[in-house]
């Protein structure tokens, strides 16, 4: 499996940043990484929402500011009314750094650097800051740049969430990232089946063991406990997206029995899946 890069130099041409909207019909899944920042806004959609070690469930509205290098994807999950849509910001950290320089915009300094792990915008920030992202596509010349740059000093304003963990180590174009590529690709399509160690070893030609070692180094989890993270957050949508029974729920995900279920969702969630449901 080849790395999955994206290039964005070539993308850009002769402009300073991209600034684009996707209009699709579902979010496939797409796990790669750039050296440019990204900075995403769901327009409209939900499912789940992968950066780095970090699994989570997401929706319209969801704002999400991604540093250098940092493996992530949006995946669609259930039905939603027309397409899905999202206003895509990239920009690279030579660009950035032209204005960050400058004392005024040193607030925007520790942003980015918060971003290095990925981090959840958290505030629902003003209908103006929205239209001014959903807009930017269309912008040109100076007014782009100085409303990109006013985003980022809105947003630098915010409460964020940080999103993969401390322990997780991005990536750069080597043959690990082939092999992780590989068993997190694996993993996501097969979610709701049963996972072993023995199974996603033997796919990057390793024994159980040097398996273990490997995924936990490069993505700070054990391999149990990163599934679990993508099996909950499915969970999470279908307990939001359907009525049907917790129970019936857990065993579509790829859970075996009902009380690991239920320990599992308490100690990732903080709640139980009914009061879950309830909350949201």
């Amino acid at each position: 499996m080849k790395p999955l890069f994206e290039d964005i130099v070539k993308k850009r041409g002769q402009h300073s940043f991209v600034a684009f909207e996707i209009q699709q019909d579902k979010l496939e899944f797409f796990w790669h990484y750039h050296p440019e920042y990204e900075l995403t806004l769901i327009v409209n959609g939900k499912g789940s929402r992968l950066i780095g070690d970090s699994h989570a469930y997401f929706e319209s509205g969801d704002l999400v500011l991604i540093g250098p290098s940092l493996p992530h994807t949006w995946v669609s999950n259930g039905a939603i009314k027309g397409k899905c849509e999202a206003i895509v910001i990239q920009f690279s950290v030579e660009f950035i750094e032209r204005f960050t320089r400058l004392g005024e915009l040193s607030s925007i300094n520790k942003l980015l650097l918060c971003s290095k792990q990925g981090i959840s915008i958290n505030e629902n920030k003003s209908k103006a800051l929205k239209e001014l992202i959903k807009k930017l596509p269309a912008k040109e010349g100076i007014e782009k740049i100085t409303d990109l740059i006013h985003i980022l000093d809105e947003l630098s304003k915010s409460k964020i969430t940080p999103l993969a963990s401390s322990l997780y180590q991005p990536l750069k174009g080597s043959e690990n990232e082939k092999r992780i590529n590989l068993v997190c690709t694996y993993i996501q399509q097969h979610t709701t089946e049963v996972l072993t160690i023995h199974k996603a070893a033997a796919l990057i030609h390793l024994s159980p063991s040097a398996f273990c070692k490997f995924f936990k180094r490069i993505t700070g989890k054990t391999f149990s406990d990163y599934v679990n993270e993508i099996r909950i957050a499915n969970v999470c949508n279908d307990l939001l997206a359907t009525d049907k029974q917790v129970a019936e729920i857990a065993y579509e995900n790829g859970f075996e029995t009902l009380t690991y279920f239920n320990r599992i969702f308490l100690k990732k969630k903080n709640m139980r899946p009914s009061n879950y449901r309830k909350l949201y």
